[in-house]
């Protein structure tokens, strides 16, 4: 068995980093000293991938799938992909690898607060579209879009923060934004740029948070079975 059991596929040079960053800080806080978290990384052309979402196709299906074949020959036993939106794509694939998907770790962890309804922060496509919201609605989850200006500024902060021209003004009316809402209802974060500045509350669920608690979970309870037959 190998020891490492992760795969990510590298996609955008901030988001990715950023779930490296998260991924090892989380990792060395459990292990502790100079631990970082093991993993396969294979960094695509995100250029390529980029300009064919948000949307569907058979173009991106096959790019995907391309990809995911490449990181397989890796026998890595779990993907990690660093984009929410691709995850629609990544479900019309076929794939050997089971993937750490944050739909599935995100309802799972609604259904552990007993949160039925929910307010979800993404990109413009993501709030308007049903991909997450069928998903959710599936599971008895109910989803509450912010009024059309607010989903105008919450794309433009994902805008920012991906050409890394976000502002302190920016980042604070953002967090203000987030404060109104969770006011009724809980917040799903559903775009890796939106986590990155995040505020730290109790009351708002990030998709990239839960993905990277559960890689992190993942490699070590892999770590404890590979000790054990050595």
């Amino acid at each position: 068995m190998k020891e490492t059991t992760l795969g990510i596929l590298g996609l955008g040079s901030q988001t990715t980093a950023f779930y490296l960053k998260e991924l090892n800080r989380v990792f060395n806080e459990i292990k502790g000293g100079y631990s970082t978290c093991p993993f396969v990384l294979l960094n695509t052309n995100f250029d390529t991938i980029n300009s064919l979402l948000p949307n569907v196709s058979e173009e991106l299906n096959e790019i995907v799938q391309a990809s995911i074949s490449e990181i397989e020959n890796s026998e890595i036993e779990y993907i990690l992909i660093p984009n929410i939106t691709l995850h629609e794509t990544i479900d019309r694939l076929k794939l050997n690898t089971s993937i750490l998907h944050p739909l599935d770790i995100c309802l799972t962890k609604l259904k552990e607060n007993n949160w039925n309804k929910v307010t979800l922060f993404g990109s413009i496509h993501t709030m308007k579209s049903h991909y997450i919201r069928n998903n959710f609605a599936k599971n008895n989850i109910e989803i509450i879009l912010p009024s059309e200006e607010d989903m105008q500024f919450i794309d433009q902060v994902r805008k920012d923060v991906y050409a890394e021209k976000q502002t302190n003004e920016l980042i604070k009316k953002y967090h203000s934004t987030i404060e109104k809402y969770t006011e009724n209802y809980p917040v799903i974060l559903a775009c890796t740029e939106l986590s990155i500045f995040k505020p730290n509350k109790k009351d708002v669920l990030d998709m990239v948070e839960l993905q990277i608690k559960e890689a992190v979970k993942t490699v070590l309870k892999h770590t404890i079975k590979y000790k054990n037959i050595q």
